[in-house]
């Protein structure tokens, strides 16, 4: 097959909005990132996604739809239309019409042990309403092959890992890492399959901690940690947790770590200190990959805070080796998540392995994803 245009749409834990990308790829080593839009999602919609965390936890199948889960399911789909449509519109849109839409939706509940993982999103409503064939649900087939379900990134890290510019090519073993509400690594070798598994807490718990103590969404610039300072003792009973014993694969729920430890800080104290919580959390991630890592590029919303990359970069630099973030490397730090939907959403229709037993923990490498085409009038 040769290389195709494709949109990837991703709304992740964070819940504040939809990243929407461009990509030209054979879904193998051709990649070209093209241009890339932020559509936000209003404050109102947001608590109704943050409302819905609660609703889901009734859930027992994956198409349970309990409460107005289905209604949101059909807002989300329809949003990430309109998304789509003024990308298209947008001088963002100059690549031209895409081969094909990779569409997470927004994750609801992740319950690996179980087997249940729920996107909301309708994939079938978004072909219809863009006219453009969507690859969707691509975490599902995984499950039924004994996978965590996630994290499905890591066939993209692995091959942008293999493609770095001078002064950063060939530095492995390379880790990216993606901040968003939970962090995830992709450990990519000299040669051989990544290993991937989710770190712990990213942004949520900080993004929790200011919206409930402070009353703002989340820690702009790190602009409330730079007040406080970290707590050490809590960041010490957060890391007590026994998921950071576990080797991979693993995955989190956003729900799997709450503030209760971090109860009767200072507001600033608690965002810094969670901060430091998020960055020991990847550090420690070191003690399960099979050699040290000579490179942490480091992806998504939280390399934005000032306090979580430099946490890292202290704790990389002891051990010899360098943090620097997706840009540093000519990379869209903001766009990765949504650029990776895209190149899967290339391998499904191809029939290519989206995850592999050391990624997700699945008894072999699988393909995923269901594709919805657009109706024909």
């Amino acid at each position: 097959m040769a290389a195709l245009c494709a949109i990837g749409l991703m709304s992740g834990t964070s819940m504040d909005g939809i990243d929407i990308a461009f990509v030209r790829t054979d879904g193998e080593n051709r990649i070209v990132a093209g241009p890339s839009m932020f559509v936000p999602y209003d404050a109102a919609f947001r608590r109704r996604i943050e409302a819905a965390l609660e609703t889901a936890k009734a859930i027992v199948r994956r198409e349970d739809r309990p409460g107005d889960l289905a209604e949101l399911e059909t807002e989300i789909s329809l949003r990430h239309a309109r998304a789509v449509e003024a990308f298209l519109k947008s001088e963002e849109g100059h690549w031209g019409r895409p081969d094909v839409i990779g569409f997470h939706g927004q994750t609801v509940l992740h319950r690996p042990a179980t087997g249940v993982t729920v996107q909301l999103g309708d994939g079938a409503l978004l072909a219809r309403e863009t006219g453009i064939p969507v690859v969707y649900d691509m975490r599902a087939n995984d499950m039924a092959h004994g996978g965590q379900g996630a994290p499905l990134v890591p066939a993209y890290h692995a091959a942008l890992a293999r493609s770095l510019p001078k002064p950063f090519a060939g530095k492995f073993p390379v880790v990216f890492i993606n901040i968003g509400g939970i962090s995830n690594v992709t450990y990519v070798p000299a040669q051989g399959a990544p290993v991937a598994f989710d770190t712990g807490p990213g942004n949520t718990l900080i993004d929790q901690w200011v919206s409930r103590e402070g009353g703002v969404p989340f820690d702009a610039g790190g602009a409330i940690a730079s007040e406080g300072g970290v707590v050490s003792d809590v960041v010490g009973r957060y890391l007590e947790n026994p998921f950071f014993e576990k080797s991979g694969p693993k995955s989190l729920d956003r729900n799997d770590f709450t503030l209760d430890l971090a109860r009767g800080l200072e507001l600033s104290d608690g965002a810094r200190t969670l901060a430091a919580v998020s960055a020991e959390a990847i550090l420690k991630s070191a003690e399960h990959v099979p050699e040290k890592p000579k490179l942490w590029i480091v992806c998504g919303g939280g390399r934005k805070n000032p306090h979580i990359v430099g946490d890292l970069r202290s704790g990389a630099e002891r051990v010899g080796a360098q943090v620097i973030v997706a840009e540093d490397a000519g990379l869209d730090g903001d766009a990765t998540e949504a650029e990776a939907w895209a190149y899967l959403a290339v391998r499904s229709l191809k029939g290519l392995p989206l995850t592999f037993p050391t990624t997700t923990g699945c008894r072999e490498p699988v393909s995923g994803g269901v594709l919805a085409e657009p109706q024909k009038s």
